[in-house]
């Protein structure tokens, strides 16, 4: 039984945990939408939700507290001015969490992690990198 247990370790060390936690919160806020394992999902959105909630109100103190756990300064600034600006009127449930189903190595289940206002680029928005190979390719 899983009686008072705080956190999942995730079998890892405190500072691997640590080391991979930030790596996550950083690339969810960069990206705002990222893939990985069910459990490391469930331990990151932790993380994520409450430094979302410090980015509602954009004060010196919070952005210190946040600057501990996110050490890129563009992705602060990004939090401080876009995420946390974006979930002024949400109390909460920040982050979403969407099955995608097991991995074939060792059927882990994956999962996405996104912000809930997370909003699918559109078709036509660039170009992909296989058209532009096959046009070149014609030319010659």
């Amino acid at each position: 039984m899983n009686h008072m247990n705080g956190f999942n370790p995730l079998s890892r060390t405190s500072a691997h945990r640590r080391a991979m936690s930030r790596n996550m919160v950083t690339s969810l806020f960069r990206y705002e939408r990222v893939t990985t394992t069910k459990s490391k999902a469930l331990e990151v959105r932790k993380a994520a939700e409450k430094l979302i909630t410090r980015a509602k109100a954009d004060t010196v103190h919070n952005r210190r507290i946040a600057a501990k756990f996110i050490a890129d300064e563009k992705i602060l600034n990004k939090l401080f001015t876009e995420i946390g600006p974006r979930m002024k009127d949400r109390n909460g449930g920040y982050t979403r969490v969407l099955k995608m189903g097991q991995r074939q190595g060792d059927s882990a289940d994956v999962v996405i992690l996104e912000l809930v206002d997370y909003k699918l680029p559109e078709v036509g928005d660039k170009p992909s990198k296989k058209a532009k190979s096959t046009d070149s390719d014609k030319k010659e």
